[in-house]
Parts: C-alpha cells; sequence; structure tokens
C-alpha cells in the first residue's frame, strides 16, 4: 500500500496494554514510521496517536499514573488526530455508561458506548463488515467489545453490524469498536493516516 499519510508521518501507539505491537506493524504496512508511548515525553513531535484495546479501566489507570492523560487530552483540544481501537474507543467516548466510578474518558467523540456490549471473552466473535469507501468488506475480530449505544449528530458512521455503529468519525478522531491491527488487512489504519 502506498503512504497514504505520507512518508515521514509519526504516528505514536499508545504501548500500556493491549496488542501495540501488531498496530505498529498495521501502521507500518500503511507507510507509518511508529514510535511506542509509555511517557508525556514519547508524544513528542507526532503527527498522530493510536490508542489500542486492553482493559479500559486498568489503562485510564495507567494514563494517569504516567502522567500521560493530561497531556493527550490537550494534544486532543489542539487536534492531534487520534484512532482508538476496542478500549480505545471507550477511553475517546463522551460517555461511557457502565464504567466503574473512577474511569476517566477523553470525551473527544460524541458517543456514548457500554463496556463489554457484546458480551464477555467467551461471547467474542468475527464479522465481515462494509466500511464506507472500502471496495471490499473488512473482517473485524470482536473481543470484549463496546457497543456504541448513541450517536451524536457531528460523528459520521462509517460501518455498522447489525444497526450498529462499529467505526465512527468525528473531526480528527477515528474509532472502531473491534481490533482492526489482528486482521492482517491496514486499510483502517491506512484510512486513519489520511487524517494525520
Amino acid at each position: 500500500m502506498s503512504n497514504v499519510g505520507g512518508p515521514h508521518r509519526l504516528v505514536g501507539v499508545l504501548a500500556l496494554q493491549g496488542a501495540f505491537v501488531a498496530h505498529e506493524r498495521a501502521l507500518a504496512i500503511a507507510g507509518a514510521n511508529t514510535r511506542q508511548v509509555r511517557q508525556p515525553a514519547d508524544l513528542e513531535g507526532l503527527d498522530g496517536l493510536v490508542m489500542p484495546g486492553g482493559e479500559s479501566t486498568t489503562m485510564s489507570r495507567l494514563l494517569t499514573t504516567s502522567g500521560l492523560y493530561d497531556e493527550i487530552k490537550a494534544l486532543l483540544s489542539d487536534g492531534l488526530p487520534v484512532f482508538g481501537t476496542c478500549a480505545g474507543m471507550i477511553l475517546l467516548a463522551s460517555e461511557v455508561l457502565d464504567g466503574r466510578p473512577d474511569q476517566r474518558s477523553f470525551g473527544a467523540i460524541d458517543v456514548s458506548v457500554r463496556r463489554n456490549g457484546y458480551g464477555r471473552q467467551v461471547d467474542s466473535f468475527e464479522a465481515d463488515i462494509d466500511v464506507v469507501d472500502f471496495d471490499r468488506t473488512f473482517h473485524a475480530v470482536f473481543i470484549r467489545a463496546p457497543k456504541v449505544v448513541r450517536v451524536g449528530p457531528n460523528v459520521e458512521v462509517l460501518a455498522e453490524l447489525d444497526g450498529v455503529p462499529v467505526v465512527a468519525r468525528q473531526g480528527h478522531v477515528m474509532v472502531a469498536s473491534f481490533h482492526p491491527e489482528l486482521t492482517g488487512d491496514a486499510r483502517l489504519h491506512a484510512r486513519f493516516l489520511q487524517e494525520v
């Protein structure tokens, strides 16, 4: 695939938990350089950021204890392009319906989500979905995935599964409720790089 986002784009991958190495691989296929983000200094000079899956309450806590939460919040306010998948979607959502009281989210995209909305680990599944402007279906892997239950008026839904949004975008923020990094198909990462 061509360097959609440009040959010298540097995209950070939040590396506190989750399949961050698989995201780095997908971004490289899509034409981006990557850097693992574990502390505030790692955010310096990034053109975009990917927030992978994991356990959202743990990630919320690690974002705070590492000093990353406030730094990322400021970068989001400044318009840094961010792609959140699974737990990353939960962290970027404006409302988490069943989050723990101490769980923080960035409120960067106007969606309400329910954690583990498709069920627990044993209820994980895969499905082929139609994504806007893709010439063929995208194979989506849902693992303890969040379910979108409300979408704000300024949110563009890019894909649905059984009438429920599973890929959405608002301005410089894109989210997916599944794990695109686990498929070997880098088209969603390439789509994100168009914003970078």
